[in-house]
């Protein structure tokens, strides 16, 4: 650390009480009050130095020599800064540091202890030694955390900002080259700087290192100053990612909710961080917040949903919560299930704040679709063949995020059936490969929901498409006594088309290889070597034809299962006549008597081309199955 030191003579002060006397010999003609202090001295000394004190000697001395009395209660740094003063005036050694001399440099001022009153006056030694001081990390910092004491004088002498402006160029700068980091500091609240022997919390000092190693020191700075601190790096050019590394820093040392402790007094046990009222909480959280880089990734979401946590526990202003909701959503896609779990705060009755989470899913929905809108379409083309997959990788991973989301929430009593269905037809039809997903959140809904009316149950499957269910999926729903049999009907249906595709692909693999064995057995061969060739061919598509036997075979005891099911299920609920009317089939017909309504089943791109790629194959109920 810089030090400075001034006089030469030996100490000719002694300490009585809260009264500082100088043991010169002579009697003391003056004394200076400040606060309870008293310092009893000379006045020939002090008018030498300051030309303050000296007027106000001239007008308090009346010229017979008495002694008199003055104070300065106004003066800066108080009775410490003016101890250091008087022995500089009396020639006695004192020693200027970095924590001291921004004190000393605003008193001398208001004393105008200036050179046009002695050379090498106090003014300008403390000018000097600030110079030097500025010129290292570790003093910058104990420089502009001693401003805090006398900020208005500080600021008048432009102190402040000569620090900050120091600390901002050495922050963008190889932290080799100013003493990096401070030395002797001791870590008092961050989670990152505990240790743990025996499962037992321990303080310890982690040297912080790459460009975040100014990150543990400028917290010690009280908030109006790490902000300035903070916008002046920002104009500096510095990379946003690390200036939000450093307000996170900063926010997980103030905040106690940020962190994993259980309870405010837990997060200061051991320290000597003061605790915060709700509103100084309040207050810091608006402004960490006005102060993290408006970029997107430059702080995960799980710290800005955390952040979201404190602002409604602490009940911030709208404004700031719809500013977190924003940047949440934003980058939803890098979310987890247990970060969207926010208790509710607010008065609805659910356990979960689902409007918060349906507020975040629109905003990344927005976002998506201005990007969309912003990016022109052979672009995104291109960078699809590029990356060998399609760009709805942020979108699919939001869907399956709000489908897992929906199941854990779904045995909620309290979640109503309109909030369900708003947050699950939020998502865009596309964005879900399959609804294996959201028909597992229909389905926990519907057991923890017994009461809805049917209408509503079939109301909430037409939710999903019945389509794009998996094959494990497709058989649990075709044995889910919860679901409509409207909805048990469509999935054993679309089931029945998968597997006509199925066989029907299987036989014209077939015909074509042997169309292909026949015409091209005798191409290019010699007569003699015809025959074998043909035998062989012959063989190959005797096997072929075996296995799509089999293959068939297997498919029939599949589809008899399949019925025995749904005899089943005519006998506990209805009979087989009746919902087969209502759905608009005709058993007496090979082909579906006529198309399913809108409401009965959903029309997307997928079913349109299923259906005319189905157009020749015969629709029955499940049981031996016939194609065309």
């Amino acid at each position: 650390m810089a030090l400075l030191r001034l006089g030469s003579k030996s100490e000719a002060f002694h300490l009585e009480g809260h009264s500082w006397i100088c043991t010169g010999g002579l009697p003391s003609d003056v004394t200076i009050n400040i606060g309870e202090m008293s310092f009893h001295l000379h006045k020939f000394p002090l008018l030498s130095r300051s030309g303050m004190l000296r007027k106000l000697i001239e007008e308090c001395c009346t010229g017979d020599g008495a002694s008199f009395s003055l104070r300065l209660d106004d003066l800066p740094g108080g009775a410490k800064a003016f101890e250091l003063i008087s022995k500089f005036c009396y020639g006695v050694k004192i020693e200027l540091t970095a924590h001291n001399v921004v004190s000393v440099r605003c008193a001398a001022d208001y004393l105008q202890m200036t050179d046009e009153y002695g050379d090498g006056n106090l003014v300008s030694e403390t000018e000097s030694f600030l110079d030097e001081v500025l010129c290292t990390w570790a003093d910058s910092i104990r420089a502009l955390e001693a401003c805090e004491e006398v900020m208005a004088n500080a600021e008048e002498l432009h102190i402040v900002s000569r620090c900050i402006d120091s600390l901002a160029m050495k922050a963008c700068e190889d932290p080799s080259l100013y003493g990096w980091p401070l030395a002797g500091r001791e870590s008092k609240q961050s989670p990152e700087n505990t240790g743990l022997w025996n499962g037992i919390s321990t303080p310890t000092r982690m040297k912080s290192t790459g460009e975040y190693w100014w990150h543990e020191d400028v917290t010690f700075l009280s908030l109006p100053i790490y902000k300035r601190l903070i916008l002046a790096i920002e104009l500096r050019g510095m990379r946003p990612e690390s200036i939000a590394a450093s307000v996170v820093h900063y926010a997980r040392r103030y905040l106690p909710l940020m962190n994993r402790q259980s309870s405010f007094r837990d997060a200061n046990q051991g320290t000597n961080i003061p605790k915060p009222s709700e509103a100084d909480q309040r207050a810091l959280l608006e402004e960490i917040v006005g102060l993290i880089p408006n970029k997107k990734g430059v702080t995960s979401s799980k710290f800005l949903i955390r952040l979201l946590r404190t602002a409604m526990v602490l009940h911030a202003s709208p404004s700031c919560r719809e500013n977190l909701e924003k940047r949440v959503g934003a980058q939803l896609d890098q979310a987890s299930l247990v970060d969207l779990l926010m208790p509710n705060m607010s008065y609805s009755e659910t356990l979960y704040d689902i409007d918060c989470v349906q507020r975040i899913l629109d905003h990344f929905l927005l976002v998506e679709q201005a990007s969309a809108i912003a990016t022109p379409a052979d672009i995104v083309e291109e960078g699809r063949l590029m990356n060998g997959s399609d760009s709805l990788g942020p979108m699919t991973s939001v869907a399956c995020l709000i489908d897992q989301f929906l199941a854990e929430v779904a045995p909620d009593v309290n979640f109503k059936l309109p909030k369900f269905e708003t947050l699950a037809a939020s998502i865009p039809d596309y964005a879900r490969p399959l609804d294996d997903g959201l028909y597992h959140a229909i389905d926990v809904y519907l057991k923890a929901h017994p009461w809805i009316t049917d209408v509503e149950r079939e109301q909430l499957c037409r939710l999903m498409n019945c389509q794009k269910l998996s094959i494990e999926a497709s058989t649990h729903a075709a044995q889910n006594e919860r679901l409509p049999l409207r909805v048990i009907v469509q999935v054993l249906f679309f089931e029945q088309l998968r597997l006509r595709t199925s066989i029907s692909g299987w036989f014209f693999v077939s015909d074509n290889l042997e169309n292909s064995v026949k015409s091209n057995g005798n191409l290019g061969l010699k007569e003699d070597e015809s025959q074998p060739i043909g035998s062989a061919d012959h063989g190959a598509t005797d096997d072929a034809e075996d296995d799509v036997k089999h293959r068939v075979s297997e498919l029939e005891k599949d589809c008899s299962s399949m019925k025995e099911e749904i005899q089943k299920l005519v006998k506990t609920k209805r009979r087989w006549k009746n919902f087969t009317r209502r759905l608009g089939f005709n058993k007496s017909k090979s082909c579906c008597s006529k198309r399913s309504k809108p409401s009965d089943l959903r029309a997307t791109p997928s079913s349109i081309n299923r259906q005319q790629n189905c157009e020749n194959i015969e629709v029955v109920v499940p049981g031996a199955l016939k194609v065309n």
